[in-house]
C-alpha cells in the first residue's frame, strides 16, 4: 500500500508577474502593470496540481530561509502536500520572471536559487518517500545529476514521468525510465536534436519513442495532445476554452496524467483527462491559484 499517489521532485519558485500589452524587444523597455507574487516553480505547480485533484501528494524540493520560501509552503500546506520532503536554506528561494501578454501567451526567466542546492545526496536521504510513492514525477529545474538519481532511487513498480523542462539532452538512464516523457513542441525539437526529421508530432513521438522512453506524450497546445508507446500513436482533442493565462498549463497537464496514470487508466485515457484539467487551468489567471479542483473538472 502507497501512502502516497504522487511524489514531485522538482523547483519550488516565486513568480514575479507582470502584465504587459506586448513583450519588450532586444533593448526595449515597456511599462507593464502592478507586480503581483505568487507561488510557483514547476515541481511546486505539480504538487499542488495534483493536491487540488485528490491525490495524496508529497514534494520533494529546496526553497530558501526566506519570504519566498515560507510564501510557498504555506501553499503547499494550504493545498494538503506533504512538505515533509521540502528542505529549508543554503540558498535563496528560487525566482522566475514572468511577462503576460493580452492573448495569455507568457515569457518566464529563472533563477535557479535553492533549486540549483537540491542534490543528489538530498534524494539518497528521501528514499524512503520514494518506497511509498506510486509515481514520480520530475521537470529540469532542478540539477540534471539530481533527476538521475531520482531515477536510480525509483521503488521497482513505481512509475516515473519527465517533464523535461527547460529542455536539454538526456542520458540514456533518464529516458528509459521515462513512462511517459511529456514534451511540448520545443521541448521535443531540443531532446531529438540532429533526429529532428520530419514536420509532424508524429513524426518526433515515434523518433522520441525510439531514444529509449517507455511512452511518449507531446502537448500540442489548442490542438490537444498526443501519445505513443508500443501499441501506436494516437491524438487526444482538446477542450476548446477563452485562454486568460497559460502559466502553470503545461504543469497541471502533467500533474493529472501522472496522476491518473497511478489510479489505473490507459495511457490515452489519463492524457484526456489531463487535456480538460490544462484546459480548465488556462481560463484563470496565475498558476498555482489557477488550478482546478476534481469537481470542477468534472464540470467542464
Amino acid at each position: 500500500m502507497y501512502d502516497y499517489d504522487l511524489l514531485v521532485v522538482g523547483s519550488a519558485n516565486a513568480d514575479l508577474v507582470i502584465g504587459v500589452e506586448r513583450r519588450p524587444g532586444a533593448g526595449e523597455t515597456v511599462l507593464g502593470s502592478d507586480l503581483a507574487v505568487h507561488p510557483g516553480g514547476k515541481g511546486a505547480n505539480q504538487a499542488v496540481a495534483a493536491a487540488r485533484l485528490g491525490a495524496r501528494t508529497a514534494l520533494l524540493a529546496r526553497v530558501g530561509d526566506d519570504a519566498h520560501g515560507r510564501l510557498l509552503l504555506d501553499s503547499q500546506r494550504e493545498s494538503g502536500v506533504d512538505t515533509v520532503g521540502v528542505l529549508v536554506g543554503g540558498a535563496p528561494t528560487g525566482v522566475a520572471l514572468i511577462t503576460v501578454d493580452p492573448s495569455g501567451d507568457n515569457s518566464i526567466v529563472v533563477s535557479p536559487g535553492a533549486n540549483g542546492r537540491l542534490a543528489p545526496e538530498d534524494v539518497s536521504a528521501a528514499a524512503c518517500l520514494f518506497q511509498s510513492s506510486r509515481v514520480v514525477s520530475a521537470q529540469l529545474e532542478i540539477p540534471l545529476e539530481t533527476v538521475v538519481e531520482v531515477v536510480r532511487t525509483l521503488a521497482p513498480d513505481s512509475r516515473f514521468v519527465l517533464n523535461p523542462s527547460p529542455p536539454r539532452p538526456l542520458p540514456g538512464e533518464v529516458l528509459a525510465a521515462c513512462d511517459p516523457l511529456i514534451v511540448n513542441e520545443h521541448e521535443a525539437k531540443v531532446i531529438l536534436g540532429a533526429s529532428a526529421v520530419g514536420d509532424s508530432p508524429e513524426d518526433w513521438a515515434r523518433i522520441l519513442l525510439a531514444k529509449g522512453p517507455r511512452s511518449v506524450v507531446v502537448t500540442l497546445g489548442g490542438e490537444g495532445a498526443l501519445v505513443a508507446s508500443a501499441e501506436g500513436v494516437s491524438r487526444v482533442p482538446s477542450v476548446k476554452v477563452d485562454a486568460v493565462d497559460t502559466t502553470g498549463a503545461g504543469d497541471a497537464f502533467t500533474a493529472a496524467l501522472a496522476f491518473r496514470l497511478g489510479a489505473g487508466e490507459s495511457l490515452a485515457e489519463a492524457a484526456a483527462y489531463a487535456s480538460r484539467v490544462g484546459a480548465v487551468t488556462v481560463t484563470k489567471e496565475g498558476a498555482q491559484a489557477s488550478f482546478p479542483t476534481a469537481a470542477e473538472v468534472a464540470e467542464a
